[in-house]
């Protein structure tokens, strides 16, 4: 979820949510005292709320019931009322049904069990003895005691003395509504704390805690752990950039890697460059200290001297020239020249150059072609000639048989031109065989000067090949011989009609 959204949606919360929870407690605190207020004293609000109870109605059922405590205590013992403790322990059983006691004997007050502001004026205008018709009829109104019902009891003392009870209920607020007051408000607090802790861990679980994971791999990756990972999805803004970060994380890893890769490959070619260039250098400086010690004394002998120091000289300008390329490789620069080829003429010429140079090396070759002599293909002559020259060349470094075979076979499949160079050498063993086409890599790994090379070679040819949108594969078996195969597809010319 975007964050937008998210920061709407808690706006949105922290509106609606308290609103409506404070809604609902308020509905059930409702009824809940309505249900208190019908069973404690059998007033029913209108409509089902308390806002809408009558007051004074209620307050007349609190009235009677304490006017029916007094009642019932002036029938049995008038004499108590004089009675300090007494007076006290009636005043608290009205209280409960929230009244007072005021005792008056003659014009004196024995007891006031009335507390607040405004209580000598209320005494004050408390009727004299025998003003009440009946004991359920007078109300008094105050300005600072508020409204409040007055019953009135009269009787006689033992001693003749005219003692007057009053029953005092100010009509204040419902006490179940006082109550729904401070239940309400607990209640809204609890609901503000809810939603507070609510939108904290939502926001908290969304915002902050892949922040701090964020912050947690940024310090790993400034300590140089790149293998840290941080594992976040969704698809607000911060887990983007979250995803984006380890995108960036697994680069830079990857750049480490070949960084490192690249430099072991470098490492290793200049520890190859250094041994195939030492051998041929040695061996040319050893006949030229010949020639100048005048050990070549014969021409034959001279001629031989001359033939391997040019010989040697080749060797090291093929591998030079593979160094050059290996740069332009490198770097992807390779220069092609790609022009329609035929095949037949192609690798013919190719193969009757090829057996001029093996047979001088003791080496048998044999060329088959079996494609039409109309089949062409896309490709850079040159380049193509180096692969076939590097696939040779690889052929016998590693022949080990007393008489050397190379077959050459083109061989028609279809859309593609399929070429295998098969040679009776050591063959390539099965694990090292997925490999072969890796820069550097070698089967033999304890290197030898007859062997030589820059392993770099079959990487250069599959490189070749994979820019002419061809594929390379090889197939061998050890002791028997390696086979050598691309395929390249033809060229078919489009005919506008």
């Amino acid at each position: 979820m975007k964050l937008r959204n998210r920061l709407a949606i808690a706006f949105v919360i922290i509106l609606l949510v308290p609103v409506g929870l404070v809604s609902l407690c308020f509905f059930v605190l409702n009824g809940y005292q309505v249900r208190l207020l019908h069973q404690a004293y059998g007033v029913q609000a209108e409509d089902g709320n308390l806002f809408n109870a009558n007051t004074v109605e209620l307050f007349d059922a609190l009235a009677a019931k304490s006017n029916q405590t007094v009642t019932e205590e002036l029938g049995k013992n008038k004499e108590k009322f004089r009675n300090s403790e007494y007076q006290e322990d009636l005043n608290r059983k009205l209280k409960e049904w929230y009244s007072s006691l005021i005792v008056r004997s003659d014009d004196e007050f024995l007891y006031c069990g009335v507390e607040g502001n405004g209580l000598s004026e209320l005494l004050s205008q408390l009727p004299g003895y025998g003003a009440a018709v009946s004991d359920y009829d007078l109300r008094i109104y105050t300005g600072k005691v508020t409204n409040c019902l007055l019953n009135q009891h009269d009787f006689l003392f033992a001693d003749g003395a005219q003692g007057t009870v009053f029953v005092v209920t100010p009509i204040t607020t419902l006490p179940q509504l006082k109550s729904m007051y401070v239940e309400l408000g607990v209640s809204v607090v609890i609901i503000m704390l809810f939603t507070a802790l609510l939108l904290l861990m939502w926001i908290y679980g969304s915002i902050v805690s892949p922040i701090s994971k964020l912050k947690k791999a940024t310090q790993e990756i400034r300590d140089g752990n790149l293998d840290y990972e941080l594992n976040i999805k969704g698809d607000d803004e911060i887990s983007q950039l979250c995803m984006d970060f380890e995108e960036m994380r697994q680069r830079l890893k990857q750049n480490s890697e070949d960084k490192v890769h690249y430099d072991e490959d470098n490492k290793e070619l200049i520890s190859n460059i250094s041994h195939d260039l030492k051998t041929p250098i040695t061996a040319i400086k050893g006949y030229v200290e010949g020639i100048m010690d005048g050990v070549a004394s014969s021409p034959d002998k001279l001629d031989k001297y001359i033939r391997t120091i040019y010989n040697k000289a080749n060797d090291m300008d093929r591998l030079i020239d593979e160094l050059t390329f290996y740069s332009k490789i490198d770097t992807d620069k390779i220069p092609y020249n790609f022009a329609p080829i035929n095949v037949s003429a192609y690798f013919g010429d190719c193969s009757e150059e090829l057996m001029l140079d093996l047979e001088g090396q003791g080496i048998e070759m044999q060329y088959m072609n079996f494609c039409d002599a109309d089949v062409q293909i896309i490709a850079d002559a040159e380049q193509m000639k180096r692969v076939i020259n590097n696939i040779i060349n690889n052929s016998i470094k590693y022949m080990d048989k007393k008489k050397g075979i190379i077959n050459m076979r083109i061989k028609d499949r279809g859309d593609f031109v399929q070429v295998e160079i098969e040679d009776n050498g050591k063959g390539i063993a099965a694990k090292d065989l997925p490999y072969i086409f890796d820069r550097f890599y070698r089967t033999d790994k304890a290197r030898s000067s007859r062997k030589g090379g820059s392993g770099i070679g079959l990487s250069i040819v599959r490189k070749i090949i994979e820019d002419h949108d061809g594929q390379i594969w090889a197939s061998s078996r050890e002791g028997t011989g390696t086979v050598m195969h691309f395929a390249l597809r033809k060229y078919q010319e489009v005919r506008n009609e």
